[in-house]
């Protein structure tokens, strides 16, 4: 396989109601045309990311995420975040191509989706149990280049609002990649924006909603105009990622 490429949605907040809204957004509607623009855009693909609040705190809005992606022919690998309730999600999910947490791997990479939910509680953690068993899967995959997926932002989006309520143990997470040389990126949702840096030689990567946003390097929580997005990845042979963030307003 030259090239593994992924295509990541997140945050769709949906509703058990099909006409929910978040902050004015209808969010089943636009998750069913971010879905559809990827198709359109990327037919071919190795597997689909999604990175976390699949629901907004409704047990009723898996229904959904199952009618959209439940007749993908690729893994549809999720993860869960703050607004998700994991027991509801397990359950929902429990069959292909779904798959919740653990590792996907494909010719020279693997992939890596971490649990950051904390009960009760906006902003998220690893715990020092999960950051051991990452440990163990980075050595046990250490001749493969690595992409690691969770919901919580671990390091600083420059926004005194988010920050306070990203990663808690950010230290021992980014200690541990330190430690190891074979990850070559970090990939978020969370945040309902963009980001795309390097830290110490790995590519982080936070992605936007496919419903509404939040305002980049803003102290006070405040809504941004742009419209709902996702993430394409292609994830090379030798290690490099080639990404963008694809605005799914575009009519291509």
């Amino acid at each position: 396989m030259a090239s593994l490429r992924l295509l990541q949605f997140t945050d769709m907040h949906l509703y058990g109601d099909p006409g929910g809204e978040l902050r004015g957004v209808p969010t089943l509607p636009a998750f069913r045309a971010a879905v559809a623009h990827a198709a359109r855009r990327f037919p071919v693909r190795d597997a689909v990311l999604v990175t976390g609040d699949l629901v907004q705190d409704d047990p009723e809005g898996y229904q959904h995420v199952r009618s959209v992606l439940g007749a993908s022919d690729v893994p549809v690998l999720c993860l869960p975040g703050n607004h998700d309730l994991p027991d509801v999600m397990a359950r929902a999910l429990d069959h292909a191509p779904f798959q919740i947490g653990g590792s996907y791997g494909a010719g020279a990479w693997c992939v890596l989706l971490l649990d950051t939910w904390v009960a009760n509680h906006a902003g998220g953690r690893l715990g020092a149990e999960q950051i051991a068993a990452t440990e163990a899967m980075l050595e046990r995959h250490a001749d493969r280049h690595v992409l690691i997926c969770l919901h919580h932002h671990p390091i600083s989006m420059r926004s005194r609002w988010l920050d306070e309520v990203g990663l808690e143990d950010t230290a021992a997470f980014l200690a541990m990649l330190r430690r190891h040389r074979n990850v070559r990126g970090v990939l978020w949702g969370h945040v309902h924006q963009a980001l795309d840096t390097f830290v110490a030689g790995v590519r982080f990567m936070a992605t936007p909603s496919t419903c509404t946003q939040f305002l980049p390097r803003s102290d006070e929580f405040a809504i941004d105009s742009r419209p709902p997005a996702y993430r394409v990845l292609e994830l090379t042979a030798d290690g490099s990622i080639a990404t963008e963030i694809v605005w799914a307003d575009r009519r291509d």
